[in-house]
């Protein structure tokens, strides 16, 4: 299975909590890759793809910090109109619902970090559909 690993972060949202996180990691010698954050109210959830996935979670729990890993898939999809939904449209026709989703462009590849259960039907499903889920060694190194 392609699944792809992030290091999910639950934090307080206020002023310099994404600073003490990524100069954590950033002292950890761990590169991030790509990043989402959210927050509702009070509190918010931060989404790392980084080079060194273990090491970050250490360095992170280490100091106090409520971390977890979180598997995804990361779809490349042509960069065009209509790809999301090629994707969106995948999922809803065998009742898959997409919890999360970012997209990004790197080196004219288009990529979509989709969150949602059952992975790895999803992932046989996707690429029955055509499209190529990509393994966490290939997302790093777009």
């Amino acid at each position: 299975m392609n699944k792809v690993k992030l290091i999910a972060v639950f934090a307080e949202n206020k002023p310099g909590q994404t600073a003490r996180i990524t100069g954590l990691l950033a002292t950890a010698g761990v590169n991030v890759r790509w990043v989402t954050i959210a927050s509702t109210g009070p509190f918010g959830v931060m989404k790392f793809l980084v080079d060194r996935p273990d090491a970050a979670f250490a360095t992170l729990k280490q100091n106090g910090v409520a971390v977890s890993f979180l598997d995804v898939l990361a779809v490349e999809v042509t960069d065009r109109p209509g790809a999301l939904h090629a994707v969106a449209d995948c999922l809803a026709q065998n009742r898959l619902n997409l919890d999360n989703a970012s997209g990004f462009v790197a080196n004219r590849r288009a990529v979509l970090v989709i969150e949602l259960h059952e992975l790895e039907r999803a992932q046989t499903l996707l690429q029955q559909a055509g499209l190529r889920v990509l393994t966490q060694a290939e997302l790093l190194s777009l």
